[in-house]
């Protein structure tokens, strides 16, 4: 159902210490991608991520070594996305994807983090054009029309990460986006490190 839009505020949402270089980016994607393999993926998504060696390590409780990422987007392409946004990314995200050019295994109903040469404005993407004309049919979406327009699309699935580079923090962090159409409530994070640890802390809560 489609209506007036309640974003939650950062202080809701605060994450601290953004993540912004490959070391820091790698150590915690590796453990994101242990969680999610202990706490979220179904038989059907473990059995195509491993081994039989693997799924006994598993099963039998232990630690396994992960790396569920792609491989580092090279400078030159990343540098080449911003050239046709016309934009530069936020430490965090540039950060992550100089460890991983993308990410297919979220916590969230998104597919996947988009690699630097798949990142484009939500207006010019089919599903984020059409949200925004759906929802700019309808009065009082007013607020939430000019977030897409001016908002880049870094994930989506049944919904969107969204990063406003209108809204940059004293760090140099874009104000992120959670936002699911069904509901029509965008909820606000200070970064894209911020969206990407809110899954993992579900995770770990999960995992208690």
């Amino acid at each position: 159902m489609i209506g007036m839009s309640e974003t939650t505020g950062p202080e809701e949402n605060e994450v601290a210490g953004a993540l912004t270089t490959p070391e820091e980016w790698r150590v915690f994607l590796k453990r994101y991608g242990e969680l999610y393999v202990k706490v979220r993926a179904d038989d059907d998504e473990l059995a195509d991520l491993l081994d039989d060696d693997q799924l006994e390590v598993l099963d039998r409780g232990g630690r396994l070594e992960l790396w569920l990422g792609e491989a580092p987007a090279r400078e030159d392409a990343l540098v080449a996305s911003e050239e046709r946004l016309g934009v530069r990314f936020p430490p965090s995200l540039r950060g992550f994807f100089l460890t991983s050019d993308g990410w297919t295994h979220i916590e969230d109903y998104v597919d996947g983090v988009h690699s630097c040469g798949r990142v484009l404005w939500m207006r010019d993407s089919e599903a984020g054009g059409r949200v925004t004309d759906t929802y700019d049919s309808i009065p009082g979406n007013e607020d939430d029309v000019q977030l897409f327009r001016r908002s880049i699309e870094i994930a989506r699935g049944e919904d969107f990460w969204l990063l406003d580079p209108s809204d940059v923090g004293p760090d140099g962090e874009w104000a992120a986006y959670e936002f699911a159409p069904k509901y029509g409530n965008p909820t606000k994070y200070p970064s894209f490190c911020a969206l990407m640890r809110s899954g993992y802390e579900s995770m770990e809560e999960d995992e208690d």
